[in-house]
């Protein structure tokens, strides 16, 4: 990711994909996925569904920077799962996903050539069946203002777009906003500018 570059391709809904080969069925399962947080509740939910299943192999990959990934192979011969299902959400250039493919073995060994062309091809299905979305890296920041600055710090929300995520408006008044990348310098110095208005960063989603 470069350093200009503030967007990045992800999804909002969860599907479902299928592959078969040799009898063995490979369902393919993406969800929108910010947190390894979610990781036990999905596993545990899709081990649920498919309690006969022989493997849940999985990886994602979180963070607008693309850079924080795992992948794990649940029993298959290392590097014939959850590798070929990283290898598609790369070439895919997707970011804050989890796919799962659920295995039911059909008594047919496919090999290490055949387990990775089905992990790879159960992940192009499901991301074939979900639609990709392009959102924009922002910034969170937390705004402390005077009642009576309230004009100027929303005339500013306005003008730059600025989404606004939580709100309290008492003596003392508390934003939390979200400020694209690109448009952080040029926000920060026109909030600078007011009168008994403080920002603080909190995190970049």
């Amino acid at each position: 990711m470069s350093l200009f570059e503030d967007t990045y391709r992800t999804i909002e809904k969860s599907a479902e994909g299928i592959f078969r080969d040799k009898g063995s069925k490979f369902i393919s399962y993406a969800y929108p996925f910010t947190t390894e947080d979610q990781l036990k509740e999905i596993i545990a939910d899709l081990k649920t569904l498919h309690p006969k299943a022989r493997h849940h192999c999985w990886a994602y990959r979180i963070g607008p920077d693309r850079t924080v990934y795992r992948l794990n192979d649940d029993g298959e011969p290392s590097g014939t799962a959850g590798r070929p299902i990283l290898n598609v959400l790369l070439s895919q250039d997707v970011t804050n996903i989890i796919v799962v493919v659920v295995r039911y073995f059909g008594g047919t060994l496919l090999g290490v050539p055949g387990l990775i062309n089905a992990y790879k091809t159960a992940t192009q299905e499901v991301l074939s069946a979900v639609e990709i979305v392009e959102k924009t890296v922002n910034d969170i920041y937390k705004i402390e203002f005077d009642y009576l600055a309230m004009n100027d710090v929303m005339r500013v929300v306005k003008e730059e777009n600025i989404t606004v995520s939580k709100q309290v408006f008492d003596n003392t008044c508390y934003m939390e906003i979200e400020v694209r990348k690109m448009q952080v310098n040029s926000v920060i110095t026109r909030f600078d500018k007011i009168d008994n208005c403080k920002l603080s960063y909190l995190r970049t989603i």
